[in-house]
């Protein structure tokens, strides 16, 4: 699973930079009119997907081990075939840190144009991102932030306290006329930073909800096994609740089952990170599942975008500035039966 950051710097969509036209990099590059003068027309500094300068990308991930790392690998490749512009170098990506380094470095042993990098461990990997921007060779920093801001150009991940606020707010506005409501948390590994961010966005989001308590958490490990084992000991526990936060799609799907065998549906459940399974489960209706809250693995795509732009010299679609942004937190999102056929393509299995 991803691990929190500490960059909150700039709320910005995927889909903005996943559709829009690029606008030129640097003011030096300000195209002339006729009199010599840097023109003020933005619209001369604007391209499409159009062909451009061909730009080399190199992609390192961790090892795929999880749905959500898996679609993370799936749209760096497949947002890279959307340009004819760009040639995607991609590693086959490893959990071992030093392994993930050699690839790394074998990357900026390559030239690329541009690296986008997934740390298996940010700390670890620091001194490679360090090397590669040394070399001359910008970093797209993805998700698990880097120990120096030095060590890349641009960072780009999801907001694991936007998730606990979005699941509270949520649920709070569900539940905000029920006196003495009652809500529990699934959350995912506790030694995790993310996990602890999660939490303290869910708790903070409850503070505007008076009328509810909440009465039990219970620490899982990201996997339908701990989901299912934890989930039944939740509900042994906990005879009458209203509402359930779930950190984790794929663990989520071990708490249904434990759910349904208990033959519980007196609550309503939120899950987190926006799996295939959760937005299907959320469309059919038939379960206590109502809603994910999104940590999108589109921002992968979106990295790509950036990487294109950053090798082309160019900037962001629909923002005044030359350069692509130091940093960009995507937004946690709710999805529920309103809109999850708006968000079906994009779930992960």
């Amino acid at each position: 699973m991803p691990e929190i950051t500490s960059r909150r710097g700039l709320l910005f969509g995927a889909a903005a930079l996943s559709t829009g036209a690029l606008i030129t990099g640097c003011t030096s590059n300000e195209p002339k009119s006729s009199d010599g003068a840097a023109s003020d027309d933005k619209s001369q500094q604007v391209a499409d997907d159009k062909p451009g300068k061909k730009v080399t990308i190199g992609f390192a991930g961790p090892q795929a081990d999880h749905g959500w790392l898996n679609a993370i690998n799936d749209n760096a490749k497949e947002r890279a075939k959307k340009y004819s512009d760009v040639t995607l170098e991609s590693t086959e990506g490893s959990n071992d840190t030093a392994a993930q380094i050699g690839q790394v470095e074998t990357l900026i042993n390559k030239k690329v144009d541009v690296l986008v990098i997934l740390p298996a461990d940010g700390k670890a990997l620091t001194q490679v991102g360090l090397k590669a921007m040394k070399a001359g060779i910008p970093v797209v920093n993805l998700d698990r932030v880097f120990a120096s801001p030095q060590a890349y150009r641009c960072w780009i991940g999801g907001d694991n306290y936007g998730m606990g606020l979005s699941a509270g707010h949520y649920i709070g506005e569900k539940l905000k006329d029920k006196k003495g409501a009652k809500v529990i948390e699934l959350a995912g590994l506790d030694n995790l930073e993310l996990t602890k961010q999660r939490t303290k966005g869910f708790d903070d989001a409850l503070k505007n909800y008076p009328n509810i308590e909440k009465v039990a958490r219970q620490a899982a490990e990201f996997t339908v096994e701990s989901g299912q084992q934890k989930m039944s000991q939740l509900l042994q526990a906990q005879k009458n609740f209203d509402a359930l936060w779930n950190h984790d799609d794929d663990q989520g799907v071990g708490a249904l089952r434990a759910i349904k065998q208990a033959g519980r549906d007196d609550f309503l459940m939120v899950g987190g990170a926006g799996a295939l399974s959760a937005f299907q489960a959320i469309e059919s209706d038939d379960s206590v599942l109502k809603a994910t809250v999104l940590y999108p693995p589109t921002m992968a795509a979106s990295a790509i975008d950036l990487a294109r732009a950053l090798g082309q010299g160019k900037g962001v679609s629909g923002m005044a500035e030359f350069e692509i942004p130091a940093f960009i937190t995507l937004y946690s999102a709710v999805v529920d039966k309103d809109n999850v056929g708006q968000y079906m393509s994009t779930g992960f299995k």
